[in-house]
């Protein structure tokens, strides 16, 4: 009888990708994956450390998990991902129910941490290993997919911004050879994806040297656009200061490369851009866009913005309001800044007032949002192509994505699923679209 995994992600889409790397690890060893914790005979947390009191609530998590223990003494429970790097040991001293910690970069070595754990021993891994974790991890199951899939491509970043624990937590920038991402991008179309995000912490600066000459993230684009079934291509998550030319071009010129962008600046304050040690200015970051623009005038552009960073005036804020205003962005994240232990700017004397913040943030917030707002209501009479990757909450109706990453639902069958339609919106929501079918561009 199969053993029973249960694993809950949090964070980023890497995270996500990582999940179900270390689901198919573990299913060498006779794992299956269950969607109840209290049907698993083990359960893995993948954590994220990015927001504020990242590992105070895994270990709140952790706390609810005692019951399950108690109840069966031989569940195994893992922590794994970014909190597991920052914390390890850590972990495994202040809840003894844990029985094995796996950072990010050593989850290809879950088969053998789960069997010294079955042998009653408690296992840890946060090393940095030499060997590549997808190389050692072989081939995915398989399995049919959904329509959609994530593909790491680059792992860890080497930009250091003072706010940001990734670089401690990922290690530095490393970029997977282009001739297994391709291989592993064919298998998942044969097992039905059409649409593949590339993920990387800063996927925009892949690189790497194969036999024949360098590739940049532009040209493994363009190789993967040629993959017979393989209909969109979304990257994420971008750097400005590594936007090359030919990836800007490639915007323009590749039909499968989705229009839309995440370019996250984080501030629109020269100083406070500085402080966060991030390497360009405002007014590049502007004209960076306007190329982008140039390339594909329909983009949509998504970024990141932290407020209260330490020593952020009101002055700084209203450059980051400017900035806003300028690009007009169609989808945003935006946040209060938290300090993240071991980082430069935790260590700043010149912390935001919790309530500055919260004040600055709403009021960023209620900007974007009328952007947002704005941008989805403009798309009320187009036609866009979605992709249908679910039924929806009502009957005859399908769930997609438009090709600049919005909700769309549709009336429509369930033969729907998994196929690219030709879509009018007729009405716009905050989060999604509603639209009418008006053919099949399926081949």
């Amino acid at each position: 009888m199969p053993k029973k995994l249960y694993i809950k992600t949090y964070g980023c889409q890497m995270n996500v990708y990582d999940s179900e790397r270390m689901a198919e690890a573990l299913g060498a060893s006779g794992y299956v994956t269950t969607d109840t914790p209290e049907a698993a005979d083990m359960i893995l947390l993948n954590t994220c450390h990015i927001r504020e009191k990242a590992a105070e609530k895994v270990y709140s998590e952790l706390g609810r998990l005692k019951g399950l223990k108690a109840a069966n003494p031989e569940l195994k429970i893992g922590v794994a991902g970014c909190v597991a790097q920052a914390e390890g040991a850590e972990i495994l001293r202040r809840q003894p129910l844990v029985d094995l910690v796996v950072g990010p970069q050593s989850y290809h070595r879950l088969p053998e941490m789960e069997a010294k754990a079955r042998g009653g021993e408690k296992a840890l891994d946060t090393d940095f290993p030499e060997e590549d974790k997808f190389d050692r991890l072989g081939g995915r199951p398989k399995a049919s997919r959904g329509p959609t899939a994530f593909l790491t491509v680059q792992e860890g970043c080497d930009k250091f911004c003072a706010f940001c624990v990734v670089p401690y937590t990922r290690g530095a920038e490393v970029s997977r050879p282009a001739t297994r991402i391709l291989d592993e991008a064919r298998d998942l179309v044969e097992r039905g994806v059409r649409e593949l995000t590339l993920l990387g912490q800063n996927v925009n600066a892949y690189h790497w040297d194969g036999p024949d000459g360098t590739w940049g993230l532009a040209r493994l684009i363009r190789e993967l656009a040629k993959i017979d079934g393989l209909d969109r291509l979304r990257y994420t998550t971008s750097h400005p200061n590594d936007m090359e030319d030919d990836l800007i071009a490639a915007h323009g010129d590749c039909a499968e490369l989705m229009p839309y962008l995440h370019l996250p600046v984080q501030s629109g304050s020269d100083r406070i851009l500085k402080a966060m040690n991030r390497k360009h200015t405002a007014e590049q970051y502007l004209r960076l866009i306007e190329r982008i623009r140039a390339a594909r005038p329909d983009i949509l552009i998504s970024g990141d913005f932290i407020v209260g960073f330490p020593g952020e005036t009101d002055a700084d804020f209203e450059d980051t309001l400017a900035l806003v205003r300028a690009v007009g962005y169609g989808q945003c994240y935006s946040f209060k800044y938290s300090p993240r232990p071991g980082t430069p700017a935790a260590e700043r004397a010149e912390q935001v007032p919790e309530d500055v913040m919260a004040d600055r943030l709403a009021r960023l917030q209620a900007l974007l949002h009328h952007q947002q707002e704005a941008a989805q209501k403009a798309m009320v009479g187009r036609r866009v192509g979605v992709l249908f990757e679910k039924q929806g909450r009502m009957p005859g109706q399908m769930v997609g994505k438009s090709d600049h990453l919005q909700a769309v639902h549709a009336e429509a069958g369930p033969d729907w699923l998994g196929r690219i339609a030709e879509v009018e919106i007729v009405a716009a929501a905050p989060n999604s679209l509603s639209g009418r079918l008006v053919t099949s561009v399926d081949a």
